[in-house]
């Protein structure tokens, strides 16, 4: 059976991040991608220039508009705008309370300029979060979730992980790619204080400018493999792809700026000669 995945998030016009990444993640593993776009954003790889939200009752339409037609068998959730859409989602999601749901908290940008109001913060805290089956929080992220310091090091991370382990969420996925050194650690815990393991996956930091849309794309792939795997095994799988996409991303070239990563590097290992 091939699965079907919805995105919820915003877009990007360059292709690298959000609804676009999201589908391409989705094709790369193997399911079918769906979307409910909550924000028209104008970015490219140098940066986010304006946001349009949409209205939260037509958020709320395109999510009722899939999920009355088609069986839907893992969401993800990434940009959210404002604590109106929060709400529209928190509805829908009820209405299919059996399918998984893998959480990015779009909060913080790479300048470290905070993207949402605090309302809207609270809301994914109170409203996402005890939904979601996983959540992919990074450090600036996790922070604004759980309180405190942002994390130095990977002892830091671990006791930011087990104040998140409380939010309300299955799992948690603190990914570590702001901290320094030659390998990016992301730690995987259960949200069940029963469940006391803690999952680390470490891979070798890539050394290229192009990572636009990286935790777009780990969430996604997450997403993609959750209906066929279990969320350990699903995260495993998901970084392994993500650290591909990054080792073949400079065989892109798309902007002059932080460009994508190559969510086809599997499906295209000869890149294309344009004119040819």
């Amino acid at each position: 059976m091939i699965a079907n995945v919805l995105s919820i998030a915003g877009t990007d016009p360059s292709g690298g991040a959000g609804i676009q990444a999201d589908l391409k993640a989705f094709a790369a593993q193997g399911a079918y991608g769906m979307s409910v776009i909550t924000a028209v954003v104008a970015q490219n790889t140098h940066g986010v220039r304006d946001i349009v939200a949409l209205e939260p009752d037509f958020v709320a339409a395109q999510l009722a508009a899939v999920t009355d037609d088609v069986r839907v068998d893992a969401i993800k959730i990434g940009m959210v705008a404002n604590a109106g859409i929060v709400a529209a989602i928190a509805r829908g999601l009820d209405t299919v309370p059996e399918v998984p749901v893998v959480l990015d908290p779009v909060m913080v940008a790479k300048s470290g300029d905070h993207l949402l109001a605090q309302d809207t913060v609270a809301a994914i805290r109170d409203e996402l979060l005890p939904r979601a089956t996983v959540i992919t929080p990074n450090l600036p992220e996790g922070s604004v979730l759980a309180g405190g310091a942002e994390p130095r090091d990977v002892e830091g991370m671990r006791e930011l992980l087990q104040r998140l382990r409380g939010c309300g969420s299955e799992w948690v996925l603190l990914k570590g790619g702001h901290l320094a050194g030659e390998a990016s650690v992301d730690l995987l815990a259960s949200g069940h204080a029963d469940e006391p393991r803690v999952r680390e996956y470490a891979a070798p930091r890539i050394r290229t400018r192009n990572t636009h849309g990286t935790g777009c794309t780990l969430s996604a792939a997450i997403a993609a493999l959750l209906p066929r795997h279990d969320v350990p095994t699903s995260v495993e799988l998901a970084k392994r792809y993500l650290t591909g996409a990054l080792r073949h991303a400079d065989e892109l070239e798309v902007g002059s700026g932080h460009g994508p990563v190559h969510h086809f590097h599997e499906l295209w290992p000869v890149p294309a000669v344009v004119g040819a």
